[in-house]
């Protein structure tokens, strides 16, 4: 299996060779990017339908590039088929800009022939970038990589690992309902606080707002997306070694942040939180949550005094007129998605279970 290790660069001169590094990844991706848009206004135009270059047209196409804009040819390599990647799932991608205020984060990618790692430190086309190794050695073989460089101008560097499979998680199943007052509510009865780590962070950060320290603010920013990121995954890989069957509800993040809540939505990180238990989890199903709060998970009915829309967003525990079930209105949803997500026949590669 692939894991991904992430360490911090401390090599203050490293900026500067790597910061040139990125300009080069820049102008490959940009020109694959005119390619692109080129074929398209042709064909617009009324041009005779052409075929997308593939990744490795585009490689080829530039060959020797490396060496006369000074990254290595394999990084060359990996920019178009990512490039290519980021097409097929999205559609043309936007240009990189390499300056101004909107200037797009560094990141140069390296494959295994375009580096040496020794302990703490890897070469690249012959320069030596230090890391912080910390309390977590490489533990497998090094496949590929980047430096990637994040909003405070701090480098990193990403190693892709590869290990032996781990053992699987015990053949337990779990419905997770995620929320704003609770980040998650699970079938089996625990209830999950939300830290709210922008809420603690709110005053520092609206006086480096009024002050224009626009430094600071980035500083407090980045310390919150690092403080979220470290609480889920460290619940992610909790929940991911309890059980081997995980069904989440699909909660449109991107919807809700166009409302009121948006500030509260954003800072839950529901997305992020997802996609983290889809690639630890044995096993992950994503189902629709229509009805899973209003639903009885006793009976299977839709009573009349069940919380309905907005004006039953208050409503936090109700009581089955039919059955006469006492409900948690979060915990009632878990269990309604863990049982729509057993009783849908899923594709074999939505499991990762050892055969």
């Amino acid at each position: 299996m692939i894991l991904t290790y992430k360490y911090r660069i401390k090599d203050r001169r490293a900026r500067k060779l790597l910061t040139a590094h990125a300009f080069a990844v820049n102008q490959v991706w940009n020109w694959c990017v005119a390619q692109q848009r080129d074929i398209q206004d042709r064909y617009l135009a009324g041009a005779p339908k052409r075929q997308w270059a593939s990744h490795f047209d585009l490689a080829m196409a530039c060959n020797g590039i490396g060496a006369e804009i000074g990254i290595h040819q394999q990084t060359v390599q990996k920019i178009c088929r990512k490039f290519a990647q980021s097409r097929g799932q999205h559609g043309c991608p936007r240009f990189r800009a390499s300056f101004g205020q909107k200037r797009t984060l560094g990141w140069v990618p390296f494959s295994s022939q375009g580096r040496k790692i020794n302990g703490n430190t890897i070469t690249y086309l012959g320069k030596r970038y230090r890391f912080w190794e910390g309390r977590r050695p490489l533990p497998g073989i090094v496949k590929d990589g980047a430096f990637v460089e994040d909003a405070r101008g701090h480098w990193h560097v990403i190693f892709h690992v590869e290990i032996a499979k781990q053992s699987q998680a015990p053949s337990g199943a779990v419905g997770i309902d995620l929320g704003l007052k609770s980040l998650a509510s699970t079938s089996a009865g625990e209830i999950i606080e939300n830290p709210r780590h922008l809420n603690q962070w709110a005053e520092r950060l609206a006086i480096a707002h009024r002050a224009g320290n626009k430094r600071r603010a980035v500083a407090i920013h980045a310390r919150i997306a690092s403080a979220r990121k470290d609480f889920h995954h460290k619940l992610s890989t909790r929940l991911a070694r309890e059980y081997a069957f995980i069904a989440v509800g699909n909660v449109n993040a991107k919807n809700l942040a166009q409302t009121r809540m948006a500030k509260s939505v954003l800072d839950a990180g529901w997305s992020s939180f997802r996609n983290m238990l889809r690639y630890k989890a044995a096993t992950f199903v994503e189902v629709d949550e229509k009805f899973t709060t209003q639903t009885c998970s006793s009976c299977g009915e839709l009573p009349p005094e069940r919380p309905k829309g907005i004006a039953g967003l208050g409503i936090r525990a109700w009581d089955c007129s039919l059955c006469g079930t006492s409900h948690d209105r979060d915990m009632n949803a878990a269990k309604n998605i863990l049982a729509l997500a057993l009783s849908v026949e899923r594709p074999v590669e939505e499991s990762r279970r050892a055969a």
